[in-house]
């Protein structure tokens, strides 16, 4: 066996090699340095928030974790439903998609899809950080587990990520021969198939795959083109190669994903009448009347990953991950949800990136930690037409905005155990962002781009043709303390610092930068102060606690934090004259200055067992999110003067208040169990925007789900019934705004007249939301072989 084992680290010095050229029911079991099973018990999660396997208890970070079993027995559709469960935390599909991501965690993320931006909370599909949030709405198949960090992580993971991170882990191969098959059907028509087999090829190596066919009619139709609207039609897979682990020394991993997703375009409910053409709002709030669909949805991302874990000796193991995706998204986005070309915007989204990430762990009776080097280099290419056919006959204004990214970063974290009681942990990061970019936007009269395949004729010169780059560096630092009374009891305090780099907005127009010098001539520099934006920072304490009481049957997190965020990012985007004529300009500003404070609390409690039968059990779990986040600061350039508005906005997509609470009964009938479980959720309102908005945003509201499960002995078969917003409620999470507006306070300027908004932006006025899921209800069996 020990010469086995020096063969099987050799291995991994060569793959290595290569490489450098990747409170919940739950109990997570440790069987490796990357990976983890769940048994149902209620015992001490496992988690490796700290990029080690430690009890969720011992963790001082403010973690949320959710087992595979868990997001299966609830029928869990895709990655958007942790934010239901997870305090302080906002997790949707993002305005005008089927598939992009917005994610926002305790105040700070990043709404904005197209080139140039980075999102606020960072998500990791089998630790490799996806760059762009196209494509990044995760279906929920083959999971081991998802993990919610909250708070900025930096010192313990490749990327930096300001606001949280967000962990979706992949289950390892197991060593024996492996058949699963699930299917689902339901309401509208929902049909989904996942089959997931592994097979081991020898003692060391195995082999496993999973595909999943997931469709779904709509929820609502296009009224003009007879498209299912909200639909769904997807092909996903995902295969795995492994040779050691399972108690060897090494791991080689090597892993490979495809999304295909050929869902219609997600149209918008209009919420006001149109100005012109007087076209009433529709009855049902997932019906439109969008007449774009050019070009025809497509979504497409693949990628590959290795990871290797060698353990080198009993106290050092090193670890590689590498990892190469790829995702392009052809969308088409009805901004006024109308026939006409109001407001149309045709894009394309063509993302790539490669990562490299070295880390050496370290761990003795008194010490752990790591120290690890990052390295990024990715590319966002953004083009897209915005039509403004009502406005001028054929007039768009084009887009080719193309930004690449290269980051490098060493970081390290290690904690000091003391005492049995008291233990220190400090860590650090050097981060380098580099930020290139190539802008044009050129406008054409008579029609589209022909990018877009449109007749229109280029008029006038671009009116932005830049290129620039700039770099920004950044060192942050980390610390806290811990101290365990008992070893059921976690007391700690925590400093962290965030960054995200600056870089230039991909909607700017170059014309109309400001002539700082007065020499009449707009200069490259003038033009990429103009366009550029600085970088954001976030200084973040947190002090909580973390307890099971009574023998395990409850079990507490609690968590209080305070951030100061300087410098924060707005990107948006509103209506402007561009050469004379009306246009859509982005306008990115460092904002100033905002405060976040509040507290977060987790809990599960075994309320009894042995009841009503023998081996039954009660469990009552649930969650509580408070947050005070404002602007102390908040400078918007209005007549040509800087003016503080801090007073007249909000902090988008944070809601003051996050609850959840889920009752789960389990009881043995005959050989296998049966498992009731009810979850009520609410959010308070929450804003889209900066400038709150009366018709966007979202008054609070609850949701209920429910489900009931029964599980053959040991598994073999699953049968299910899953409930989803049950009461139907109908509820906003997202988007798009061009009427006129009181620059200062934001209060929307009636017409004097009709008493509707005023078009800002095209003649017909743009309010237009997107809604969240309906009540479905659904049917899920399990074969296992």
């Amino acid at each position: 066996m020990m010469g086995m084992s020096n063969l099987l680290k050799n291995c991994a010095f060569s793959a290595i090699a290569v490489a450098g050229l990747s409170f919940n029911s739950a109990t997570v079991q440790a069987q490796s340095a990357e990976t983890a099973t769940v048994t149902e018990d209620d015992g001490a999660i496992v988690v490796t928030a700290r990029r080690r396997e430690e009890k969720l208890l011992d963790v001082p970070i403010a973690v949320t974790a959710f087992s595979g079993a868990q997001l299966e027995r609830s029928g869990a559709i895709d990655i958007t439903e942790i934010g239901q469960t997870t305090p302080n935390t906002t997790v949707e599909v993002s305005r005008g998609s089927n598939s992009t991501l917005s994610a926002f965690i305790r105040g700070v993320g990043q709404q904005d899809p197209v080139s140039g931006f980075e999102q606020g909370v960072g998500l990791y599909l089998d630790d490799v950080y996806l760059n762009r949030p196209q494509a990044a709405v995760l279906d929920i198949y083959d999971v081991e587990r998802i993990e919610v960090l909250r708070g900025p992580q930096g010192t313990l993971y490749g990327r930096n990520t300001i606001g949280g991170a967000i962990k979706y882990v992949t289950r390892q191969l197991p060593q024996d021969f492996s058949l699963r098959v699930k299917g689902t059907y339901g309401s509208y028509d929902q049909a989904d198939g996942v089959v997931t087999v592994s097979a081991p090829i020898s003692d060391l190596f195995r082999i496993g795959a999973s595909g999943a066919r997931l469709t779904r009619g709509g929820f609502g139709k296009n009224l003009t083109n007879g498209l299912d609207n909200y639909n769904k039609n997807v092909w996903a897979a995902r295969g795995t190669v492994e040779f050691g682990g399972h108690g060897e020394p090494v791991l080689i991993r090597v892993s490979g994903d495809y999304t295909k997703d050929k869902s219609n375009p997600r149209g918008g409910h209009r919420l006001i009448p149109s100005l012109v053409t007087r076209a009433p709002v529709l009855d049902n709030v997932f019906d439109t009347r969008g007449g774009l669909n050019t070009p025809i949805q497509d979504i497409e991302a693949y990628g590959l990953a290795m990871n290797v874990t060698a353990e080198l000796s009993d106290r050092i193991t090193l670890r590689s991950i590498s990892a190469w995706r790829k995702d392009n998204s052809a969308t088409p986005i009805d901004f006024d949800a109308l026939p006409s070309a109001d407001v149309d915007v045709p894009g394309l989204y063509l993302n790539e990136q490669t990562s490299q990430e070295f880390q050496i762990l370290y761990e003795d009776a008194k010490l752990k930690g790591l120290i690890g080097a990052y390295y990024l280099a990715a590319t966002a290419d953004t083009l897209f037409d915005v039509r403004l056919f009502n406005t001028v006959a054929g007039l768009t204004a084009f887009t080719n905005a193309a930004v690449d990214t290269d980051t490098f970063a060493v970081f390290g974290d290690f904690t000091y155990d003391f005492s049995d009681q008291f233990s220190l942990s400090v860590g650090g990061r050097y981060t380098r962002d580099t930020r290139e970019a190539e802008i044009l936007r050129q406008n054409f009269l008579g029609g589209g781009s022909p990018v877009f395949g449109g007749a229109g004729v280029a008029f006038g010169a671009p009116s932005t043709n830049f290129t620039g780059k700039r770099t920004f560096t950044k060192f942050t630092p980390r610390a806290s303390v811990a101290f365990k009374p008992t070893p059921d009891h976690t007391l700690y305090a925590s400093y962290s610092q965030g960054f995200k780099g600056g870089g230039f907005d991909p909607r700017g127009v170059g014309v109309n930068a400001p002539d700082i010098d007065r020499d009449g001539v707009r200069s490259d520099d003038e033009i990429a102060t103009f366009l550029s934006f600085r970088p954001e920072e976030v200084d973040s304490y947190e002090a909580g606690y973390k307890g099971s009481l009574f023998d395990g049957a409850v079990n507490v997190a609690l968590a209080g934090f305070y951030a100061d965020y300087t410098d924060v990012q707005i990107p948006g985007s509103v209506a402007c004259t561009v050469g004379g004529l009306p246009s859509f300009c982005g306008v990115t500003t460092n904002a100033g200055k905002a405060t976040f404070k509040g507290l977060e609390f987790e809990a599960r409690t075994r309320l009894g067992q042995d009841m009503a039968a023998s081996g039954d059990r009660l469990n009552l779990s649930g969650s509580l999110g408070y947050i005070d986040a404002q602007y102390k600061q908040y400078i918007s350039n209005i007549g040509g003067q800087p003016t503080d508005v801090a007073a007249f906005r909000k902090v988008q997509n944070t809601p003051k208040w996050t609850a959840s609470g889920t009752l789960e009964y389990s009881v043995p009938v005959g050989d296998g169990l049966v498992n009731f479980g009810t979850t009520l959720s609410y959010r308070s309102t929450t804003n889209q925007f900066e400038i709150p908005n009366p018709f966007l945003d979202q008054r609070g509201f609850t949701l209920w789900d429910a489900n009931l499960v029964y599980a053959a002995p040991n598994g073999r078969w699953t049968l299910g019934v899953h409930g989803k917003n049950l009461t139907n409620k109908r509820y906003k999470t997202s988007g798009y705004t061009f009427v006129a507006v009181n620059p200062t306070t934001g209060a929307i300027i009636p017409n004097a007249v009709t008493g509707l908004p005023i078009s800002a932006l095209g003649t017909e006025g743009t309010l237009t939301a997107y809604y969240g899921n309906p009540r479905q209800v659904f049917v899920t069996a399990t074969v296992s072989f």
